[in-house]
């Protein structure tokens, strides 16, 4: 079961870590605009790492090495995981990221999208929206789709993605102490 409030915990955990052990001084609208550029980077190299629209390639998906295809599918999910609670925590809008077990079961049984271009689309948009037009509906939105994209349209449960998080946590933190 995914863990919201420890997952939101642990993402502001680390970037406060990273700001005070690196002394940044930034303005919080450009902390904000940061979270924003790492969310859109981390989206694109989930599309990138599945391939899903390399339509001219037979065999799809990149690995990193020693890990499968989905191993790999599943640390770039959870980077742009962190990134979607690290803009949540930025902009104070983490209540629309506080889903309920019976909300993320419901979109576990979503259907999977026809199109996936579409959808990547739609979500891209939607951040974009809740960043210039300031709109918490199109990020609550965009929240909701990218879960259920990870659990339907990627095929990862909800356990695997907590752990996932977890691991990449622990590998984020012990960057920082080797001086990133």
């Amino acid at each position: 079961m995914l863990e919201l409030a420890k997952l939101v915990q642990q993402s502001i955990a680390l970037d406060e870590q990273i700001t005070r052990d690196r002394d940044l001084e930034l303005s919080r609208t450009r902390q904000i605009e940061n979270a924003y550029v790492a969310l859109d980077v981390e989206l694109a190299e989930v599309a990138n790492t599945s391939e899903w629209f390399k339509v001219w390639k037979t065999h799809r998906g990149k690995s990193d090495p020693n890990k499968t295809p989905r191993e790999t599918l599943l640390t770039e999910y959870t980077d742009a995981l962190d990134f979607f609670l690290l803009v949540a925590a930025k902009k104070t809008w983490t209540q629309l990221i506080m889903l309920k077990e019976e909300d993320l079961t419901l979109l576990e049984k979503s259907r999977p999208a026809k199109d996936l271009d579409q959808q990547y689309l739609i979500l891209k948009r939607m951040v974009f929206n809740s960043h210039f037009s300031h709109r918490q509906d199109d990020f609550r939105h965009a929240w909701r789709l990218f879960l259920k994209w990870g659990f339907v349209d990627l095929g990862f449960s909800q356990d695997e993605i907590q752990a996932a998080y977890e691991a990449k946590r622990e590998v984020n933190l012990k960057r920082q102490s080797a001086d990133y």
